[in-house]
Protein backbone atom coordinates (compact mmCIF):
# COMPACT_ATOMS: atom_id res chain seq x y z
CA UNK A 1 0.00 0.00 0.00
CA UNK A 2 1.58 3.49 -0.60
CA UNK A 3 1.80 6.27 2.21
CA UNK A 4 -0.20 8.92 1.99
CA UNK A 5 0.61 12.33 3.71
CA UNK A 6 -1.15 15.76 3.51
CA UNK A 7 1.27 18.54 2.83
CA UNK A 8 1.12 22.20 2.51
CA UNK A 9 3.18 24.87 0.02
CA UNK A 10 3.25 27.86 -1.12
CA UNK A 11 1.46 28.46 -4.90
CA UNK A 12 5.15 29.06 -6.33
CA UNK A 13 5.74 25.35 -4.90
CA UNK A 14 2.78 23.67 -5.41
CA UNK A 15 3.41 22.10 -9.06
CA UNK A 16 7.02 21.89 -8.67
CA UNK A 17 7.34 18.22 -8.80
CA UNK A 18 10.52 17.93 -6.76
CA UNK A 19 9.72 20.27 -4.12
CA UNK A 20 6.45 18.28 -3.62
CA UNK A 21 7.99 14.70 -3.46
CA UNK A 22 10.82 16.41 -0.92
CA UNK A 23 8.03 17.89 1.57
CA UNK A 24 6.30 14.25 1.06
CA UNK A 25 9.00 12.16 1.89
CA UNK A 26 9.63 13.98 4.60
CA UNK A 27 6.13 14.39 5.83
CA UNK A 28 6.32 10.54 6.13
CA UNK A 29 9.90 10.20 7.28
CA UNK A 30 11.22 8.99 4.29
CA UNK A 31 14.53 9.27 2.66
CA UNK A 32 13.88 10.44 -0.77
CA UNK A 33 15.94 7.79 -2.19
CA UNK A 34 13.15 5.51 -0.78
CA UNK A 35 10.41 6.79 -3.30
CA UNK A 36 10.23 5.12 -6.37
CA UNK A 37 7.29 7.06 -7.80
CA UNK A 38 4.72 9.99 -6.20
CA UNK A 39 1.39 11.18 -7.39
CA UNK A 40 -0.61 13.96 -5.78
CA UNK A 41 -4.49 13.00 -5.66
CA UNK A 42 -6.00 15.51 -3.75
CA UNK A 43 -5.47 19.43 -4.14
CA UNK A 44 -6.93 22.61 -2.78
CA UNK A 45 -6.64 25.75 -2.21
CA UNK A 46 -6.80 27.56 1.44
CA UNK A 47 -6.98 31.03 1.43
CA UNK A 48 -8.31 31.71 4.94
CA UNK A 49 -4.77 33.32 6.48
CA UNK A 50 -2.70 35.96 4.89
CA UNK A 51 -0.60 33.45 3.01
CA UNK A 52 -2.63 31.79 0.39
CA UNK A 53 -1.43 27.97 0.61
CA UNK A 54 -2.02 24.91 -1.44
CA UNK A 55 -3.34 21.77 0.32
CA UNK A 56 -2.08 18.77 -1.43
CA UNK A 57 -2.81 14.69 -0.62
CA UNK A 58 0.12 12.64 -2.21
CA UNK A 59 0.62 8.85 -2.38
CA UNK A 60 4.36 7.71 -2.02
CA UNK A 61 5.61 4.35 -3.70
CA UNK A 62 8.68 2.27 -2.60
CA UNK A 63 10.29 0.11 -5.66
CA UNK A 64 7.95 -2.93 -6.60
CA UNK A 65 4.87 -1.46 -5.12
CA UNK A 66 2.16 -1.76 -7.61
CA UNK A 67 0.80 1.66 -9.27
CA UNK A 68 -2.62 0.99 -10.16
CA UNK A 69 -3.62 3.77 -12.67
CA UNK A 70 -5.67 6.88 -11.00
CA UNK A 71 -8.46 6.02 -13.68
CA UNK A 72 -10.43 2.84 -14.76
CA UNK A 73 -11.87 3.31 -18.20
CA UNK A 74 -15.44 2.10 -18.33
CA UNK A 75 -16.33 -0.97 -20.00
CA UNK A 76 -18.84 -1.19 -22.26
CA UNK A 77 -20.68 -4.01 -23.91
CA UNK A 78 -22.41 -4.45 -27.32
CA UNK A 79 -26.13 -3.83 -26.90
CA UNK A 80 -27.32 -3.78 -30.90
CA UNK A 81 -29.43 -6.25 -29.58
CA UNK A 82 -30.35 -5.93 -25.98
CA UNK A 83 -33.35 -5.14 -24.49
CA UNK A 84 -34.04 -1.17 -24.36
CA UNK A 85 -34.91 1.64 -22.31
CA UNK A 86 -35.78 5.31 -23.87
CA UNK A 87 -34.18 8.05 -22.62
CA UNK A 88 -36.15 11.42 -23.28
CA UNK A 89 -33.55 13.93 -23.26
CA UNK A 90 -29.53 14.27 -23.69
CA UNK A 91 -28.64 16.10 -20.74
CA UNK A 92 -26.07 14.85 -18.03
CA UNK A 93 -29.10 12.56 -16.61
CA UNK A 94 -29.70 11.24 -19.96
CA UNK A 95 -25.97 10.75 -20.93
CA UNK A 96 -24.91 9.27 -17.31
CA UNK A 97 -27.91 7.45 -17.41
CA UNK A 98 -27.50 5.25 -21.24
CA UNK A 99 -23.82 5.05 -20.53
CA UNK A 100 -24.88 2.88 -17.45
CA UNK A 101 -27.02 0.88 -20.13
CA UNK A 102 -23.33 -0.05 -22.17
CA UNK A 103 -22.65 -1.41 -18.63
CA UNK A 104 -25.36 -3.92 -17.62
CA UNK A 105 -26.32 -4.69 -21.12
CA UNK A 106 -29.35 -2.34 -22.27
CA UNK A 107 -29.58 -1.10 -25.57
CA UNK A 108 -29.93 3.42 -24.67
CA UNK A 109 -32.46 4.99 -27.35
CA UNK A 110 -31.98 8.74 -26.98
CA UNK A 111 -34.77 11.26 -28.00
CA UNK A 112 -33.38 14.95 -27.92
CA UNK A 113 -35.74 17.48 -29.13
CA UNK A 114 -32.64 20.08 -29.48
CA UNK A 115 -29.49 19.57 -32.25
CA UNK A 116 -26.06 17.75 -31.44
CA UNK A 117 -22.97 20.11 -30.12
CA UNK A 118 -21.96 21.48 -33.10
CA UNK A 119 -25.13 22.60 -34.80
CA UNK A 120 -26.43 23.88 -31.72
CA UNK A 121 -23.61 26.30 -32.04
CA UNK A 122 -25.52 28.51 -34.44
CA UNK A 123 -28.65 28.71 -33.02
CA UNK A 124 -26.59 30.21 -29.72
CA UNK A 125 -25.09 32.60 -31.91
CA UNK A 126 -28.68 33.60 -33.16
CA UNK A 127 -29.54 34.20 -29.69
CA UNK A 128 -26.34 36.34 -29.19
CA UNK A 129 -26.73 38.29 -32.55
CA UNK A 130 -29.84 38.42 -33.84
CA UNK A 131 -32.57 38.04 -30.86
CA UNK A 132 -33.92 34.98 -31.99
CA UNK A 133 -34.74 32.00 -29.71
CA UNK A 134 -35.39 28.38 -30.80
CA UNK A 135 -37.52 27.11 -28.60
CA UNK A 136 -35.90 23.37 -28.98
CA UNK A 137 -32.38 24.31 -29.77
CA UNK A 138 -31.06 26.87 -27.38
CA UNK A 139 -28.80 27.29 -23.77
CA UNK A 140 -30.98 24.73 -22.18
CA UNK A 141 -32.12 22.18 -24.63
CA UNK A 142 -29.88 19.98 -27.26
CA UNK A 143 -26.99 17.63 -27.00
CA UNK A 144 -25.73 18.10 -23.20
CA UNK A 145 -28.55 20.02 -21.81
CA UNK A 146 -27.72 22.89 -20.52
CA UNK A 147 -24.98 21.45 -18.16
CA UNK A 148 -23.01 22.20 -21.55
CA UNK A 149 -22.87 25.66 -21.27
CA UNK A 150 -23.28 25.64 -17.43
CA UNK A 151 -19.34 25.18 -17.80
CA UNK A 152 -18.75 22.44 -16.09
CA UNK A 153 -18.63 22.67 -12.43
CA UNK A 154 -18.66 19.17 -10.66
CA UNK A 155 -18.23 20.18 -7.10
CA UNK A 156 -21.73 18.54 -5.54
CA UNK A 157 -22.64 18.07 -1.59
CA UNK A 158 -24.53 14.99 -2.74
CA UNK A 159 -22.61 12.56 -1.31
CA UNK A 160 -24.87 9.48 -0.07
CA UNK A 161 -26.26 9.83 -4.06
CA UNK A 162 -23.84 7.53 -5.28
CA UNK A 163 -20.09 7.12 -6.71
CA UNK A 164 -18.74 10.92 -7.59
CA UNK A 165 -15.38 9.58 -8.42
CA UNK A 166 -17.30 7.07 -11.17
CA UNK A 167 -18.70 10.33 -12.44
CA UNK A 168 -15.54 12.01 -12.55
CA UNK A 169 -13.92 8.65 -14.34
CA UNK A 170 -16.33 8.92 -16.81
CA UNK A 171 -15.70 12.39 -17.77
CA UNK A 172 -12.19 11.67 -18.05
CA UNK A 173 -12.47 9.21 -19.68
CA UNK A 174 -14.23 10.79 -22.51
CA UNK A 175 -11.58 13.60 -22.52
CA UNK A 176 -11.88 16.10 -19.88
CA UNK A 177 -8.40 16.74 -18.00
CA UNK A 178 -7.16 14.23 -15.21
CA UNK A 179 -7.05 17.39 -13.04
CA UNK A 180 -10.47 16.63 -11.77
CA UNK A 181 -10.21 13.51 -10.31
CA UNK A 182 -7.19 15.79 -7.94
CA UNK A 183 -8.74 19.19 -7.31
CA UNK A 184 -11.22 19.60 -4.33
CA UNK A 185 -13.50 21.62 -6.70
CA UNK A 186 -13.41 20.20 -10.56
CA UNK A 187 -14.17 22.32 -13.30
CA UNK A 188 -14.00 21.72 -17.04
CA UNK A 189 -15.04 24.67 -18.54
CA UNK A 190 -17.82 25.42 -21.60
CA UNK A 191 -15.23 25.45 -24.23
CA UNK A 192 -13.91 21.80 -23.57
CA UNK A 193 -17.56 19.81 -22.67
CA UNK A 194 -19.28 20.03 -26.33
CA UNK A 195 -16.08 17.49 -27.68
CA UNK A 196 -16.26 15.58 -24.43
CA UNK A 197 -20.22 15.10 -24.98
CA UNK A 198 -19.72 14.38 -28.78
CA UNK A 199 -17.14 11.60 -27.14
CA UNK A 200 -19.84 10.47 -25.04
CA UNK A 201 -22.19 9.93 -27.91
CA UNK A 202 -19.88 8.17 -30.56
CA UNK A 203 -19.07 5.64 -27.57
CA UNK A 204 -23.41 5.24 -27.06
CA UNK A 205 -23.22 4.93 -30.87
CA UNK A 206 -20.30 2.99 -31.29
CA UNK A 207 -21.81 -0.31 -29.12
CA UNK A 208 -24.76 -0.31 -30.45
CA UNK A 209 -27.19 2.57 -28.65
CA UNK A 210 -29.24 5.27 -30.70
CA UNK A 211 -29.43 9.25 -30.57
CA UNK A 212 -31.89 10.99 -32.04
CA UNK A 213 -31.37 14.56 -32.74
CA UNK A 214 -34.43 17.14 -33.49
CA UNK A 215 -36.95 15.09 -31.86
CA UNK A 216 -39.73 16.37 -29.70
CA UNK A 217 -41.54 13.77 -27.52
CA UNK A 218 -45.05 14.83 -27.35
CA UNK A 219 -47.05 12.31 -25.25
CA UNK A 220 -46.23 9.73 -23.50
CA UNK A 221 -48.74 6.64 -24.16
CA UNK A 222 -50.35 4.71 -20.78
CA UNK A 223 -52.61 1.45 -21.00
CA UNK A 224 -53.96 0.15 -17.65
CA UNK A 225 -51.34 2.56 -15.78
CA UNK A 226 -47.89 1.03 -17.82
CA UNK A 227 -46.06 2.78 -20.47
CA UNK A 228 -46.48 1.68 -23.85
CA UNK A 229 -45.13 4.03 -26.24
CA UNK A 230 -43.62 7.29 -27.27
CA UNK A 231 -44.94 10.51 -29.43
CA UNK A 232 -42.64 11.69 -31.95
CA UNK A 233 -43.21 13.91 -34.23
CA UNK A 234 -46.53 12.20 -35.09
CA UNK A 235 -45.04 8.84 -35.29
CA UNK A 236 -45.37 6.07 -32.69
CA UNK A 237 -42.77 4.46 -31.18
CA UNK A 238 -42.86 1.43 -28.53
CA UNK A 239 -41.47 1.57 -25.23
CA UNK A 240 -41.86 0.03 -21.99
CA UNK A 241 -39.06 1.81 -19.77
CA UNK A 242 -39.10 5.33 -20.67
CA UNK A 243 -36.45 7.16 -18.51
CA UNK A 244 -37.69 11.25 -18.12
CA UNK A 245 -34.79 12.96 -18.42
CA UNK A 246 -36.06 16.36 -19.91
CA UNK A 247 -34.48 19.05 -17.49
CA UNK A 248 -35.32 22.14 -15.51
CA UNK A 249 -36.85 23.95 -18.15
CA UNK A 250 -38.99 20.87 -20.26
CA UNK A 251 -42.21 23.12 -19.37
CA UNK A 252 -43.86 21.62 -21.89
CA UNK A 253 -43.59 18.10 -20.03
CA UNK A 254 -44.59 19.38 -16.79
CA UNK A 255 -47.97 20.33 -18.85
CA UNK A 256 -47.94 16.97 -20.53
CA UNK A 257 -47.66 14.91 -17.12
CA UNK A 258 -50.28 17.37 -15.82
CA UNK A 259 -52.98 16.94 -18.37
CA UNK A 260 -52.91 13.12 -18.35
CA UNK A 261 -54.02 13.64 -14.93
CA UNK A 262 -50.50 12.08 -13.82
CA UNK A 263 -49.27 13.61 -10.38
CA UNK A 264 -46.58 16.37 -10.11
CA UNK A 265 -45.99 18.64 -7.26
CA UNK A 266 -45.22 22.43 -7.13
CA UNK A 267 -41.53 21.98 -5.58
CA UNK A 268 -39.97 25.05 -3.65
CA UNK A 269 -37.02 27.12 -6.31
CA UNK A 270 -35.03 29.99 -6.21
CA UNK A 271 -35.04 33.06 -8.44
CA UNK A 272 -32.91 36.39 -8.39
CA UNK A 273 -30.33 38.05 -10.46
CA UNK A 274 -26.90 37.80 -11.83
CA UNK A 275 -24.13 39.86 -10.12
CA UNK A 276 -21.44 40.88 -12.06
CA UNK A 277 -18.17 42.17 -10.54
CA UNK A 278 -14.55 42.70 -11.84
CA UNK A 279 -12.38 39.34 -10.94
CA UNK A 280 -9.55 41.90 -9.53
CA UNK A 281 -11.77 42.50 -6.40
CA UNK A 282 -13.35 39.01 -5.92
CA UNK A 283 -9.33 37.71 -6.11
CA UNK A 284 -8.03 40.69 -3.97
CA UNK A 285 -11.09 39.90 -1.35
CA UNK A 286 -10.46 36.58 -1.19
CA UNK A 287 -6.29 36.31 -1.65
CA UNK A 288 -5.30 39.00 0.55
CA UNK A 289 -3.26 40.42 -2.12
CA UNK A 290 -3.79 43.04 -4.76
CA UNK A 291 -2.57 40.55 -7.59
CA UNK A 292 -2.80 36.81 -7.42
CA UNK A 293 -0.40 35.87 -9.81
CA UNK A 294 0.39 33.28 -12.82
CA UNK A 295 -0.23 30.37 -10.31
CA UNK A 296 -3.33 31.17 -8.36
CA UNK A 297 -6.96 30.41 -10.32
CA UNK A 298 -9.36 33.65 -10.61
CA UNK A 299 -11.16 33.25 -7.18
CA UNK A 300 -14.74 32.26 -5.94
CA UNK A 301 -16.98 33.31 -3.64
CA UNK A 302 -20.06 31.56 -1.43
CA UNK A 303 -22.58 33.71 0.36
CA UNK A 304 -25.46 32.85 2.15
CA UNK A 305 -27.39 35.82 4.38
CA UNK A 306 -30.88 34.75 6.16
CA UNK A 307 -32.96 37.70 5.46
CA UNK A 308 -36.75 37.98 7.13
CA UNK A 309 -36.08 34.10 7.55
CA UNK A 310 -35.89 33.34 4.31
CA UNK A 311 -32.14 32.55 2.96
CA UNK A 312 -30.82 34.68 0.10
CA UNK A 313 -27.46 32.86 -1.44
CA UNK A 314 -25.09 32.68 -4.16
CA UNK A 315 -25.47 29.95 -6.85
CA UNK A 316 -23.28 29.02 -9.52
CA UNK A 317 -21.01 31.15 -9.03
CA UNK A 318 -18.33 32.04 -11.90
CA UNK A 319 -15.00 32.98 -11.79
CA UNK A 320 -13.67 34.49 -14.71
CA UNK A 321 -16.92 34.49 -16.65
CA UNK A 322 -19.54 35.80 -18.88
CA UNK A 323 -23.40 35.66 -18.22
CA UNK A 324 -25.54 34.03 -21.17
CA UNK A 325 -28.92 34.29 -22.49
CA UNK A 326 -30.69 31.54 -21.65
CA UNK A 327 -34.43 31.83 -22.21
CA UNK A 328 -36.06 28.96 -24.05
CA UNK A 329 -39.06 30.80 -25.42
CA UNK A 330 -38.75 34.01 -27.53
CA UNK A 331 -40.74 36.57 -25.63
CA UNK A 332 -38.75 35.65 -22.03
CA UNK A 333 -35.42 36.49 -20.97
CA UNK A 334 -33.34 34.34 -18.36
CA UNK A 335 -29.66 34.70 -17.54
CA UNK A 336 -27.17 32.08 -16.35
CA UNK A 337 -23.15 32.01 -16.60
CA UNK A 338 -20.62 30.08 -17.34
CA UNK A 339 -16.38 30.28 -17.78
CA UNK A 340 -14.16 28.93 -19.98
CA UNK A 341 -11.54 26.28 -19.12
CA UNK A 342 -8.55 29.36 -17.93
CA UNK A 343 -11.70 31.48 -16.29
CA UNK A 344 -9.43 34.09 -18.08
CA UNK A 345 -12.44 36.59 -18.59
CA UNK A 346 -12.43 39.76 -16.81
CA UNK A 347 -15.72 39.48 -14.73
CA UNK A 348 -16.87 37.47 -11.78
CA UNK A 349 -20.54 36.75 -11.97
CA UNK A 350 -22.69 34.72 -9.77
CA UNK A 351 -26.61 34.40 -9.19
CA UNK A 352 -27.60 35.79 -6.22
CA UNK A 353 -30.68 34.24 -5.46
CA UNK A 354 -33.29 33.68 -2.68
CA UNK A 355 -35.99 31.06 -2.61
CA UNK A 356 -39.66 30.84 -3.48
CA UNK A 357 -41.91 29.02 -1.47
CA UNK A 358 -45.66 28.29 -2.13
CA UNK A 359 -46.94 30.80 0.27
CA UNK A 360 -44.71 33.48 -1.82
CA UNK A 361 -46.93 33.22 -4.93
CA UNK A 362 -50.49 33.00 -3.68
CA UNK A 363 -51.45 35.03 -7.33
CA UNK A 364 -50.79 31.84 -8.96
CA UNK A 365 -52.29 29.15 -6.98
CA UNK A 366 -54.96 28.48 -9.08
CA UNK A 367 -51.99 26.94 -11.27
CA UNK A 368 -51.58 24.15 -8.96
CA UNK A 369 -48.53 22.47 -9.19
CA UNK A 370 -47.93 24.58 -12.00
CA UNK A 371 -48.09 27.87 -10.27
CA UNK A 372 -43.62 27.97 -9.78
CA UNK A 373 -43.64 27.86 -13.54
CA UNK A 374 -46.60 30.82 -14.13
CA UNK A 375 -44.53 32.62 -11.60
CA UNK A 376 -41.06 32.12 -13.52
CA UNK A 377 -42.93 32.78 -16.94
CA UNK A 378 -44.25 36.27 -15.08
CA UNK A 379 -40.97 37.59 -14.49
CA UNK A 380 -39.16 36.07 -17.36
CA UNK A 381 -41.66 38.15 -19.92
CA UNK A 382 -41.62 41.28 -17.36
CA UNK A 383 -38.33 41.54 -17.74
CA UNK A 384 -37.83 40.88 -21.74
CA UNK A 385 -40.52 43.98 -21.78
CA UNK A 386 -38.85 46.16 -19.63
CA UNK A 387 -35.64 45.78 -21.54
CA UNK A 388 -37.07 46.29 -24.91
CA UNK A 389 -38.63 43.08 -26.12
CA UNK A 390 -35.23 41.78 -26.98
CA UNK A 391 -32.67 39.27 -25.73
CA UNK A 392 -31.19 42.38 -24.21
CA UNK A 393 -31.45 42.29 -20.42
CA UNK A 394 -32.45 44.81 -17.45
CA UNK A 395 -29.37 45.90 -15.46
CA UNK A 396 -28.82 47.97 -12.90
CA UNK A 397 -25.84 49.28 -10.74
CA UNK A 398 -25.38 47.12 -7.73
CA UNK A 399 -24.97 50.10 -5.79
CA UNK A 400 -27.99 52.15 -7.28
CA UNK A 401 -30.15 48.96 -7.00
CA UNK A 402 -29.68 48.78 -2.94
CA UNK A 403 -29.79 52.87 -2.70
CA UNK A 404 -33.12 52.76 -5.11
CA UNK A 405 -32.26 54.81 -7.42
CA UNK A 406 -32.12 54.48 -11.67
CA UNK A 407 -28.62 53.85 -13.36
CA UNK A 408 -27.77 56.41 -15.70
CA UNK A 409 -25.70 54.07 -17.36
CA UNK A 410 -24.10 50.54 -17.04
CA UNK A 411 -20.47 49.74 -17.11
CA UNK A 412 -19.15 47.45 -19.79
CA UNK A 413 -19.86 44.40 -19.22
CA UNK A 414 -20.14 40.16 -20.27
CA UNK A 415 -23.89 39.90 -21.42
CA UNK A 416 -23.19 39.94 -25.33
CA UNK A 417 -26.79 40.60 -26.01
CA UNK A 418 -26.70 43.79 -24.41
CA UNK A 419 -28.15 45.28 -21.47
CA UNK A 420 -30.71 48.25 -20.53
CA UNK A 421 -30.36 50.32 -17.52
CA UNK A 422 -33.86 49.69 -15.64
CA UNK A 423 -35.13 49.49 -12.01
CA UNK A 424 -35.02 45.85 -11.11
CA UNK A 425 -35.52 46.83 -7.65
CA UNK A 426 -38.91 48.16 -9.17
CA UNK A 427 -39.33 45.21 -11.45
CA UNK A 428 -38.62 42.36 -9.62
CA UNK A 429 -41.47 41.27 -7.24
CA UNK A 430 -41.33 43.10 -4.03
CA UNK A 431 -40.28 39.92 -1.85
CA UNK A 432 -37.03 38.98 -3.93
CA UNK A 433 -36.08 42.69 -3.79
CA UNK A 434 -35.99 43.16 -0.61
CA UNK A 435 -34.28 40.25 0.63
CA UNK A 436 -31.56 40.99 -2.51
CA UNK A 437 -31.04 44.53 -0.66
CA UNK A 438 -30.89 43.87 2.38
CA UNK A 439 -28.39 40.51 1.56
CA UNK A 440 -26.46 42.80 -0.67
CA UNK A 441 -25.79 44.68 2.26
CA UNK A 442 -24.24 41.84 4.57
CA UNK A 443 -22.37 40.89 1.73
CA UNK A 444 -20.77 44.14 1.25
CA UNK A 445 -19.26 43.25 4.82
CA UNK A 446 -18.35 39.67 4.38
CA UNK A 447 -16.29 40.53 1.23
CA UNK A 448 -14.70 43.96 1.32
CA UNK A 449 -16.00 46.17 -1.80
CA UNK A 450 -18.93 43.69 -3.18
CA UNK A 451 -20.94 47.11 -3.39
CA UNK A 452 -18.50 47.96 -5.74
CA UNK A 453 -19.48 50.95 -8.34
CA UNK A 454 -18.47 48.54 -11.30
CA UNK A 455 -20.47 46.04 -10.32
CA UNK A 456 -24.26 45.30 -12.01
CA UNK A 457 -27.15 42.70 -11.11
CA UNK A 458 -28.83 41.37 -14.53
CA UNK A 459 -32.14 39.70 -14.39
CA UNK A 460 -33.42 37.34 -14.20
CA UNK A 461 -31.68 34.21 -12.91
CA UNK A 462 -34.58 32.38 -12.67
CA UNK A 463 -33.87 28.49 -13.94
CA UNK A 464 -32.42 27.28 -10.82
CA UNK A 465 -33.61 24.42 -10.31
CA UNK A 466 -37.07 22.74 -11.50
CA UNK A 467 -40.27 24.39 -10.22
CA UNK A 468 -41.92 21.15 -10.36
CA UNK A 469 -41.10 18.07 -8.99
CA UNK A 470 -42.25 14.58 -10.74
CA UNK A 471 -42.82 11.60 -7.64
CA UNK A 472 -41.15 8.85 -8.10
CA UNK A 473 -41.74 5.04 -5.91
CA UNK A 474 -38.57 4.90 -3.44
CA UNK A 475 -37.43 1.40 -4.17
CA UNK A 476 -38.24 1.23 -8.07
CA UNK A 477 -38.05 4.77 -9.01
CA UNK A 478 -41.17 4.39 -11.16
CA UNK A 479 -43.99 6.86 -10.92
CA UNK A 480 -46.46 5.67 -8.91
CA UNK A 481 -49.42 6.00 -11.44
CA UNK A 482 -47.05 4.97 -14.86
CA UNK A 483 -45.20 1.45 -14.46
CA UNK A 484 -41.97 1.99 -16.99
CA UNK A 485 -41.90 5.87 -16.38
CA UNK A 486 -38.77 6.68 -14.35
CA UNK A 487 -38.55 10.73 -13.47
CA UNK A 488 -34.98 11.22 -12.84
CA UNK A 489 -32.15 14.11 -12.85
CA UNK A 490 -33.33 18.13 -12.36
CA UNK A 491 -36.13 17.96 -13.97
CA UNK A 492 -37.98 15.58 -12.08
CA UNK A 493 -36.49 17.71 -9.16
CA UNK A 494 -33.82 14.73 -7.84
CA UNK A 495 -31.00 16.53 -8.88
CA UNK A 496 -29.29 20.22 -8.83
CA UNK A 497 -26.33 20.08 -11.25
CA UNK A 498 -24.12 17.88 -13.58
CA UNK A 499 -22.79 15.18 -11.09
CA UNK A 500 -26.15 14.82 -9.28
CA UNK A 501 -27.58 14.48 -12.66
CA UNK A 502 -25.09 11.97 -13.69
CA UNK A 503 -25.39 10.09 -10.58
CA UNK A 504 -29.27 10.15 -10.27
CA UNK A 505 -29.22 8.86 -14.63
CA UNK A 506 -27.06 5.80 -13.38
CA UNK A 507 -29.30 4.89 -9.95
CA UNK A 508 -32.33 4.85 -12.80
CA UNK A 509 -31.19 2.77 -14.80
CA UNK A 510 -30.35 0.31 -12.32
CA UNK A 511 -33.49 0.57 -11.09
CA UNK A 512 -34.81 0.15 -14.70
CA UNK A 513 -32.83 -2.98 -15.03
CA UNK A 514 -34.35 -4.76 -11.80
CA UNK A 515 -37.87 -3.92 -12.72
CA UNK A 516 -37.01 -5.96 -16.65
CA UNK A 517 -35.51 -9.33 -14.95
Amino acid sequence: MPCEVDIRLHPEDAFDAERILSQASAAAGWRKSRVAHHRVVRRSIDARQRKVVFQLRVQLFEAGEAVHPILAPAVYQDVSNAPEIHIIGAGPAGLFAALRCLEVGRKPVIWERGKDVRARRRDLAAIHKQHTVDPDSNYCFGEGGAGTYSDGKLYTRSKKRGDIRRILEILVDHGAETDILIDVHPHIGTNKLPGIIAHMREAILAHGGAVHFEKRVTDIQLEDGKVTGLEVGGTTVPAEHVVLATGHSARDIFELLHRKGLTIEFKPFALGVRAEHPQTLVDASQYKRPDRGDILPPAAYRLVQQVDGAGVYSFCMCPGGIIAPCATEQEEVVTNGWSPSKRNNPFANSGIVTEVTWEDIPQHHDKGPLAGVAFQREVEQACWKAAGSTQAAPAQRLVDFVAGRASKDLPVNSYQPGTEPVRLDQLLPPFIANRLREAFKSFDRKIKGYLHPEAIVVAPESRTSSPVRIPREKETLQHPEARGLYPCGEGAGFAGGIVSAALDGRRVIDACVQQQV
